[in-house]
């Protein structure tokens, strides 16, 4: 089979390129550095969601399903490494990779992120002038398949149609998010609490990948019985694993 990697990431504030760009002092707290950027992006935007640029990654949370068997796991540590571990993963399995609102946010962020620390990733930018098989299926387009956007698919491409993953997740009859939740991720940082992080990131790629595989069912590439067959492979994975925040998830999926 080809292997399939769903992934999420989870981004704080940059605060020393917030720094940089602003002449803030190296004395002023992180979190009033954040605020400054918080408010120019209120005063411009209405919203203080921050731009792709000025997302630092946390942790990137992945489900890479492939012949050998399924496994999850979160990519930690200083940021460069982060990132080059992620597209060194595209480059050695090209797997087809599957986001909720990937092409909106996560891999925006992770483009930038990767150009600031000088990360190279040629498969993930290819298109076809090197490899052909990349010409009608690269993970640039949006209309191809190699990554997947799960929400712009389903919202057929129209913005006013996107859908809170929780929300489809739960509806679906998966577990729905767990954990801090994306609004208390930067609070829950300067806390130190980035094993909360990274489980919740862990939980929102699961979901995503239930909903990749209900989605495979809905077009007809799974049966039934090999959809039931991937359900009970990743809820066995899961299992195993015995840990706090898996044991809620699975919790949660048996209830619903």
């Amino acid at each position: 089979m080809n292997s399939v990697l769903a992934f999420d990431i989870e981004t704080v504030p940059d605060v020393a390129g917030i720094r940089r760009l602003h002449g803030l002092p190296a004395d002023l707290p992180d979190a009033e550095v954040a605020e400054v950027a918080f408010q120019i992006r209120r005063t411009k935007t209405g919203s203080d969601f921050l731009p792709p640029q000025l997302h630092k990654v946390a942790v990137i949370s992945c489900v890479f399903r492939s012949d050998e068997g399924i496994k999850v796991f979160s990519l930690e540590g200083p940021e460069a490494d982060v990132i080059r571990r992620f597209y060194e993963g595209i480059e050695k399995f090209v797997p087809q990779l599957v986001s909720w609102n990937g092409g909106g946010f996560d891999l925006p962020v992770l483009n930038y992120r990767a150009l600031i620390h000088g990360v190279a990733a040629p498969m993930f930018w290819e298109t076809g002038d090197e490899n052909r098989d990349f010409r009608y299926n690269n993970y640039i387009s949006r209309y191809h398949a190699r990554h997947l956007d799960l929400m712009d698919v389903l919202a057929m491409y129209q913005p006013r149609n996107n859908a809170a993953l929780d929300e489809v997740a739960q509806l679906a009859g998966f577990p729905g998010k767990i954990g801090v939740g994306g609004a208390k991720v930067w609070e829950t940082y300067l806390a130190g609490g980035i094993a909360e992080i990274r489980d919740y990131c862990e939980a929102d790629t699961a979901n995503t990948y239930l909903l990749f595989l209900r989605y495979q069912l809905l077009r007809g590439v799974f049966t039934t019985a090999a959809y039931e067959k991937e359900i009970r492979l990743l809820k066995s994975y899961l299992r195993d694993l015995d840990k706090p925040h898996w044991r809620e998830f699975l919790k949660l999926w048996n209830e619903t």
